[in-house]
């Protein structure tokens, strides 16, 4: 072998040892990333291997109890995880207007204020500890079913101390208020602001039908939360009302639109059953008579581009609009679980993007039901979050 030879194979196994090294460190970012972004569970509809989207081939071994584990090429060990059998899930798809109305459980410390007296102006919720977003559950013993019970019971006490039962971030407290004498009602007052009730229009995402006819609901994607202080509400009752879209209000940057609509406060269609994170769900008196079955999406399913958003901008009708899912969200633990970007001109051009009134709008994929709109980012209206529809069912069976 010439010395020209020995150092060509020389030069050819650097570069092979090169690019197997390259190789190697490729392979080991791509198991740390997806390591990261994926999430730690998953579910399918049987005991095969399950694909999930993503940029390189990604699979969920077959369970061995309810673990498994995710592979890179369907080989390299990515992470441990769980897996669930679950059957098919079917609901029917949604996109139009409601309108809910909501009665508390409790009322809601909105604002505390000073309350003028001889002596000067002070605020005794305030002095005792009572906090804007509290939830006031009682006084004096007395249920609070809305402002009316606060007021009396307190005028009740003749200025003597009331004790007050409430609710802050889940934990249950008791304080003791000291009320004053109003030098201009000549009411004894507590200085607290509160809020027993809330409506507003949002969009159903899906209907379902249990095995014994019972139709239900689920919308919005997020929680009802009140206006003043972004604490979400806690639901004593409510009822689920007809409403016929109106009216647009294009959103620009740095001002979200909305839909208007005409409710219908005399007649109820349904009732509200559930305020959580992940959206309000209810019973119905029946199925819309056009309903469409559709299969729900896992998350594993979803992938980045062209899909379909549904809402109704006009009457009670939905109608489909292209968007982009921009990006997958896969851990998010706000439940911002999609990005995505309205590319239909015909709804860019109407509302400017995403409107308040759209949360909870269905977007398909592939013919499936992959989530739900429930954020327009407000400096960028023809961008937004969106829920997954796996959590939404998730937060309904729970």
């Amino acid at each position: 072998m010439t010395d020209s030879q020995r150092n060509h194979r020389g030069r050819w196994r650097s570069r092979f040892a090169a690019c197997c090294m390259a190789l190697l460190f490729g392979l080991g970012g791509a198991v740390r990333y997806y390591a990261k972004q994926m999430p730690d569970h998953f579910y399918a509809e049987n005991d095969a291997p399950v694909s999930v989207s993503a940029a390189l081939p990604l699979t969920v071994s077959p369970a061995k109890g309810n673990a498994a584990e995710l592979r890179l090429f369907g080989v390299i060990p990515v992470k441990q995880v769980t897996r669930t059998t679950v059957p098919a899930k079917a609901v029917y798809l949604g996109g139009a207007p409601f309108g809910i109305r909501m009665l508390m459980a409790g009322a809601m410390v909105v604002s505390l204020a000073d309350v003028p007296t001889g002596a000067g102006n002070l605020c005794p919720a305030a002095r005792a500890g009572i906090e804007v977003g509290d939830v006031i559950r009682s006084v004096n013993g007395v249920p609070v079913t809305d402002n009316a019970a606060i007021q009396q019971t307190v005028a009740a006490s003749e200025g003597k101390p009331v004790t007050v039962s409430l609710t802050r971030d889940s934990t249950a407290l008791t304080l003791v208020v000291q009320p004053v004498l109003s030098s201009v009602t000549h009411r004894w007052q507590t200085g607290m602001w509160v809020r027993d009730s809330t409506a507003g229009i949002g969009t159903v995402t899906y209907y379902t039908l249990s095995e014994t006819g019972a139709a239900g609901f689920a919308g919005l994607g997020h929680a009802v939360c009140d206006a003043d202080t972004g604490e979400q509400i806690p639901l004593g009752s409510g009822d689920v009302i007809p409403v016929r879209v109106t009216e647009v209000i294009p959103g620009t940057a740095g001002k979200p639109g909305e839909l208007r609509g005409i409710f219908d406060p005399e007649r109820s269609i349904g009732t509200l059953l559930a305020n959580t994170a992940c959206g309000i769900f209810g019973s119905l008196d029946a199925l819309p008579p056009d309903a469409q079955p559709v299969k729900v999406a896992y998350s594993q399913d979803i992938r980045r581009g062209e899909a379909y958003l549904y809402t109704t901008l006009h009457g009670e009708t939905p109608s489909a609009y292209t968007v982009e899912i921009e990006e997958l969200r896969r851990n998010d633990t706000a439940l911002r679980d999609l990005v995505i970007r309205v590319t239909d001109e015909t709804l860019l051009a109407e509302t400017g993007g995403i409107v308040q009134g759209m949360s909870g709008s269905p977007i398909m994929q592939d013919g499936k039901l992959v989530g739900a709109v429930t954020h327009v980012f407000v400096k960028d209206p023809t961008r937004g979050y969106g829920i997954f529809a796996e959590h939404m069912q998730s937060a309904c069976a729970g």
